[in-house]
C-alpha cells in the first residue's frame, strides 16, 4: 500500500496524461507498484511482473514520477532476498538487462539507476544470508534435539539392561541356591531330618546374601556411596556356594594387586554366574574356580570348570540370559570370553580381562 501511495500521490498532483499511450503508461506504473501487495504470499509476482510493467512505460511516452525509483529499489532488494545460487545470478542478469534497456531507450548516460539498484541488491543479499543462517540454525537445533532424544532413549535402554543384568545375577544366584537346597531338603526330611535342617540353614543363608546384594544395588541406584568392588567378592560367593552344598574349590595364582574395580566386578560376576549355572545344570558336580593375575597385577584370567552332572541329578532350567550377559560385560572391558563343554563332558567358562580404567559398574 505504501508503494502505491508513493507512486499514486505524485501522479495525482502532476498533470494527468490525456492521450491513450500516456494513460496506459500511468496505469502500468500504478499496477507495477500494486504488485508489491503479494511480496509475502507470492513473491514471484512482484519480482517478475512488477519490473515488466515498469518497463512498459518506456514505450508509452509517459514519464513516471521520481518516487517510482523507490519501487524499483524494492524490486531489486526483494529479488536478491528471495533467490540464491544460480537463480540469483539469472535474476541479476535480468535486472542488468532491464537497466541496459532503460539506458538505451531513454538515452540517459548517468549512473543514478546503477547507484540506486546496487545498494538494494546488497541489502537484499544480506537479508537472505541472515534468513538462510537462521533456517540452518533452526534445522540444526531440530537435529540436535532429535539426537538428544535418541541418546536419552538409548541411555535409558542401556541403564535398564544394566539393572536387569544385575538383578538377574543377584536374584538368580540366590534363588538357584534356595531351589537346590529346598530340593535336597525335601529328599532328606523323612530319611535324615538332621541333614534336612542343614538345607534349611543354607536356604536362610542364601536368602540373607541375596537380600544384602539387593540392598547394595538399591543403595547404588539411590546414589549412596558403597564399597568399591574387589576380588574379595569372589571369595564371598565361593564361600556362599560351598555353604549351599556345592562342591567348589578356588585357586588363586599370580599377582592380583592393582586389579581395577571394574575388572574385579566382572570377574566376580563371571564366577557367580558360573556357580549358579553349575547349581542349576550339574547339581552335585565338583566345580573348580581359577583366578590368575597376569604380570603387573592388572590383567586377570578367570576360569570356572565343572564336571558332568551325576547320574539322576535333576537339572533346573534357567533364563538363558546369564552367559550372553557375561559375554557383553567382558567384551565391554575389551576382554575375551568363551563358554562351552570341555573334553570330559563338563562345562568351562573362561574370561580374559585386560587392564581397565572403566569405572566399576553397579
Amino acid at each position: 500500500m505504501l508503494a502505491v501511495l508513493l507512486v499514486g500521490v505524485p501522479m495525482l498532483l502532476d498533470p494527468h496524461p490525456t492521450d491513450p499511450a500516456g494513460v496506459a503508461g500511468a496505469l502500468c506504473v500504478a499496477a507495477s507498484a500494486a504488485t508489491l501487495v503479494w511480496w509475502r504470499a507470492k513473491p514471484l509476482v512482484p519480482i517478475l511482473l512488477g519490473p515488466a510493467l515498469g518497463l512498459a512505460t518506456l514505450f508509452t511516452g509517459y514519464d513516471p514520477p521520481d518516487t517510482s525509483l523507490v519501487v524499483l529499489l524494492v524490486f531489486v532488494a526483494l529479488a536478491a532476498e528471495r533467490f540464491s545460487g544460480r537463480a540469483a545470478w539469472v535474476v541479476a542478469g535480468l535486472f542488468a538487462a532491464s537497466l541496459t534497456l532503460i539506458y538505451v531507450v531513454t538515452g540517459d548516460s548517468s549512473i543514478g539507476l546503477v547507484m540506486l539498484t546496487v545498494p538494494g541488491w546488497i541489502a537484499g543479499t544480506v537479508l537472505r544470508l541472515r534468513r538462510e543462517t537462521a533456517e540452518q540454525l533452526a534445522e540444526r537445533a531440530q537435529e540436535l534435539e532429535a539426537e538428544r532424544a535418541l541418546l536419552t532413549d538409548l541411555s535409558v535402554r542401556n541403564e535398564r539392561a544394566r539393572i536387569a543384568a544385575e538383578l538377574h545375577d543377584i536374584v538368580g544366584h540366590a534363588l538357584s541356591a534356595i531351589v537346590v537346597q529346598a530340593a535336597a531338603g525335601q529328599r532328606l526330611v523323612d530319611r535324615e531330618p538332621g541333614a534336612a535342617s542343614g538345607s534349611v540353614a543354607a536356604i536362610s543363608e542364601s536368602a540373607r546374601q541375596g537380600r544384602a546384594d539387593l540392598q547394595r544395588l538399591v543403595d547404588l541406584l539411590g546414589g549412596t556411596e558403597v564399597r568399591s568392588p574387589d576380588l574379595s567378592l569372589v571369595d564371598e560367593v565361593v564361600t556362599s556356594a560351598s555353604r549351599a552344598g556345592l562342591h567348589v574349590t578356588c585357586r588363586l595364582e599370580g599377582d592380583r594387586d592393582g586389579v581395577s574395580s571394574a575388572t574385579a566386578h566382572v570377574a566376580f560376576r563371571v564366577v557367580q554366574e558360573s556357580l549358579t549355572n553349575a547349581m542349576r545344570h550339574a547339581p552335585g558336580a565338583p566345580v573348580r574356580v581359577l583366578l590368575r593375575g597376569e604380570p603387573g597385577g592388572r590383567a586377570l584370567t578367570v576360569r570356572v570348570d565343572n564336571d558332568p552332572a551325576p547320574e539322576g541329578a535333576p537339572p533346573f532350567l534357567g533364563s538363558g540370559r546369564g552367559l550372553p550377559g557375561l559375554r557383553e560385560r567382558v567384551l565391554a572391558l575389551g576382554g575375551s570370553f568363551t563358554a562351552g563343554p570341555d573334553v570330559v563332558g563338563g562345562w568351562r567358562v573362561e574370561a580374559h580381562l585386560p587392564p581397565s580404567a572403566v569405572p566399576a559398574p553397579v
